[in-house]
């Protein structure tokens, strides 16, 4: 869209945040939270909402106090996903998040804010490893194929920093997810250790595996009020 996020009316209000930003404060994905779900009684409505704002996931608040949350991409609603639970978490200062798939439990950690969740709540990806990060970088698009892709290769497998980039593959107007915490927990889960990802342009996002078989997922959070939906 081609209009300021705060110009286009939308009731209750909402908030642009940035969500897995990079040590320096750049990149990030970018996540619409709308304060007051009750603004969007139904399915059909918030689904709107989201595909005119476009970005790859936006949150209605159900209930503030008990942290009741619901997502949606441009094109379908889902059960979980890990930027927009870190994103509303540190912006409404949330330690429990209240989903379909169960409950979400949240901290603060100086500049990082971290949730933890468990790897079967993720709707289905592929995970594929590369030969290097340059290959990862190399690529102009989605791979040829259908469904949720996430390429990877290790930048420095002993210090586990990993190169990835993340292609929906669903049809919606995304092309390149720039920063996908679902993902990244499902590959520290795979992996079986703690991560540290460089993701699409320069996002950060930590990662790392308990041992109740929960992983962890964590970013810095900024906002991005006011701000240009399509920049």
């Amino acid at each position: 869209m081609n209009a300021l996020v705060n110009d286009i009316g939308v009731p209750g209000g909402i908030d642009v945040l940035r969500v897995f930003c990079g040590p320096d404060g750049r990149h990030g994905n970018a996540l619409g939270v709308v304060r007051e779900g009750a603004a969007y009684p139904d399915e059909a409505s918030r689904q709107k909402l989201a595909r005119t704002l476009g970005f790859s996931e936006t949150v209605f608040v159900d209930d503030p106090e008990r942290g009741r949350v619901d997502i949606y991409t441009p094109g379908t609603r889902l059960p979980f996903a890990g930027h927009p639970l870190v994103g509303t978490a540190w912006l409404l200062d949330l330690e429990v998040l209240e989903l379909p798939v169960g409950d979400v439990f949240a901290r603060q950690d100086g500049e990082f804010t971290w949730i933890s969740a468990r790897p079967e709540w993720v709707p289905p990806r592929t995970l594929e490893r590369y030969a290097s990060a340059a290959q990862v970088e190399a690529l102009t698009g989605p791979p040829p194929g259908e469904g949720w892709l996430y390429v990877w290769a290790w930048e420095d497998e002993a210090a586990g920093r990993v190169r990835a980039r993340a292609f929906p593959r669903r049809g919606d107007g995304i092309a390149e997810d720039e920063a996908t915490g679902a993902a990244a927990l499902l590959l520290s889960s795979a992996l079986g250790r703690a991560l540290n990802i460089r993701q699409g342009r320069g996002s950060q996002i930590l990662a790392a595996p308990a041992p109740d078989g929960t992983v962890e997922v964590g970013g810095r959070v900024l906002l991005r009020n006011p701000v240009l939906a399509g920049a």
